[in-house]
């Protein structure tokens, strides 16, 4: 039976999922400088995590689309795939108004007390 193709709706939530957990998103802040072998991105959570849960933590990433892997010799490395990154973009965007103004009030609720001030 062949493989179903994932519909884009399937790719978006697959993509918010693997950013929901923690670990996940501290893997993509460091391979945002840099790719990676897992060896290196275990380091961070030694004390924590082992590398196997490292490992199962970027296939995820790698299955969302957030994460390429090449290997190089015997050594598989990972780096950031920002370009997937856009959908957890455009989704947050529809609420920058919110923030902006709530921003903009507290400016001007600033600037009012300021001129009781003086």
């Amino acid at each position: 039976m062949p493989a179903a193709r994932k519909t884009s709706q399937q790719a978006d939530a697959d993509v918010f999922t693997a950013i929901a957990h923690p670990v996940r998103r501290r893997i993509l802040e460091l391979l945002a400088g840099q790719e990676q072998n897992v060896m290196s991105l275990s380091q961070p959570f030694a004390a924590e995590i082992s590398r196997s849960a490292i490992s199962q933590h970027l296939k995820i990433l790698q299955d969302s689309g957030l994460v390429e892997v090449r290997k190089q010799g015997r050594e598989h490395l990972y780096r950031l795939e920002v370009e997937n990154l856009n959908q957890v973009y455009r989704w947050i965007k529809q609420y920058e108004r919110f923030w902006t103004h709530k921003l903009d009030a507290l400016g001007e609720f600033l600037d009012h007390a300021d001129e009781g001030d003086a």
